[in-house]
C-alpha cells in the first residue's frame, strides 16, 4: 500500500475531504491496474467503475460521503484508463471481467477489503461490472447500474460529439471538452463546473481504448438474465444516452434481472448522474444497496 497522489486541481476542500486515499496495484496478464481505497478495511466493500474516458475521478464527489457512511470504497482506474496499463489485445468492456476479478481476489487476500462486496458501475463500468459479476457469480452480491449503455435502445439522433486531438491549442482543445461534456456528460450548463472540466480534461487525454464499439449494442441486455447478484439502476432524467426513451429501459429491466432491486430516476440530472446531482443520487444509493 501507498498513499494516494490526488489531482492538483482539486481545491485544499477537495483534497481535505479525500484523505486518506490509498493507493493499491494488481496484477493480470502482466497488466497493472491501479485502485484507490478509502473506509476500514472491515466495513462492507463498494467497488465504484468509472465511465468511458474516465477513471476513479467519475466517482469523487461520492467517496468521502460513502466512506463516511461505512463503506470500504475501492474505486479503481479500469485497465486502459487512468493510472492503469492497457493489457495487451485489449479492445473493449468484454476483455475486462478477468482483470477485475483477478483484481479483487488479489485486495481480498492483502486483507484490504472484506465482505459482502457490491459493485456500482457507472456508463462503460456498467456494462464492465454486469460483464465481471456474470463471469464471477461469486465475487459481488449487489450491481448497481448508473446510466449504464448496452441496453439495446438507441436515440434517433447521434449525440454530437466534437475531437480533440488534432487541435493545436488547449484553448480550441477546452471548447469542444466543454461542449462534449454537455452533449453527453451533463444536462444543466451550470453543472459544468471548473472541476469537472478539469478531472474531464484529464481523463480524456488517458484514455488508451478509443475504438470500443460494445456500448452500441445489446450486450448488457443479454447479459442481465445471467447475473445471481441483485440488480438495481439509478439513471439521470436527461440522460442523453436515452433521450425520450428512459420510459422503455424502465419497463424492460426488471423482467431481465433474475433478482431484481430498485429502479430510480434522479431528476434534473443527465447521463453522469453522480457528479451533476451527488446529493440526490446519494439518497438514492442506499435503496438501490439495500437487501
Amino acid at each position: 500500500m501507498s498513499v494516494a497522489v490526488l489531482p492538483d486541481f482539486l481545491t485544499p476542500e477537495w483534497a481535505l475531504a479525500l484523505t486518506g486515499a490509498e493507493r493499491h496495484e494488481t496484477s493480470f496478464a502482466s497488466a497493472c491496474m491501479v485502485w484507490h481505497a478509502w473506509g476500514h478495511v472491515a466495513a462492507p466493500t463498494l467497488v465504484l467503475l468509472h465511465g468511458g474516458s474516465g477513471s476513479w475521478t467519475h466517482w469523487l464527489r461520492c467517496i468521502a460521503p460513502l466512506r463516511d457512511g461505512g463503506w470500504r470504497v475501492l474505486v479503481p482506474d479500469l485497465p486502459g484508463f487512468g493510472d492503469s496499463d492497457l493489457p495487451e489485445g485489449c479492445n473493449d468492456v468484454d476483455d475486462l471481467p478477468p482483470h477485475l476479478h483477478a483484481g479483487l481476489q488479489q485486495l481480498q487476500a492483502a486483507g484490504l477489503c472484506a465482505g459482502p462486496v457490491s459493485v456500482a458501475g457507472f456508463s462503460f463500468g456498467g456494462m464492465a461490472g454486469a460483464l465481471w459479476l456474470a463471469a464471477h457469480p461469486q465475487d459481488a452480491t449487489q450491481l448497481v447500474l448508473v446510466g449504464a449503455p448496452g441496453m439495446g435502445l438507441t436515440v434517433p439522433d447521434r449525440i454530437p460529439l466534437k475531437g480533440w486531438r488534432h487541435l493545436a491549442t488547449p484553448e480550441a482543445q477546452e471548447a469542444v471538452h466543454r461542449h462534449n461534456l454537455l452533449a453527453l456528460m451533463l444536462h444543466a450548463p451550470e453543472a459544468l463546473d471548473d472541476l469537472a472540466l478539469h478531472l474531464h480534461t484529464a481523463n480524456v487525454q488517458r484514455d488508451r481504448m478509443p475504438r470500443r464499439r460494445l456500448s452500441s449494442t445489446d450486450i448488457v441486455a443479454r447479459t442481465l438474465p445471467q447475473l445471481s447478484a441483485r440488480v438495481s439502476a439509478i439513471f439521470g432524467e436527461h440522460d442523453a444516452l436515452y433521450r425520450g426513451r428512459l420510459w422503455e429501459l424502465a419497463a424492460a429491466m426488471p423482467h431481465m434481472a433474475r433478482h431484481w432491486g430498485h429502479w430510480q430516476v434522479v431528476p434534473g440530472a443527465g447521463h453522469w448522474v453522480q457528479y451533476e446531482a451527488a446529493h440526490p443520487f446519494l439518497a438514492a444509493l442506499p435503496h438501490a444497496l439495500s437487501a
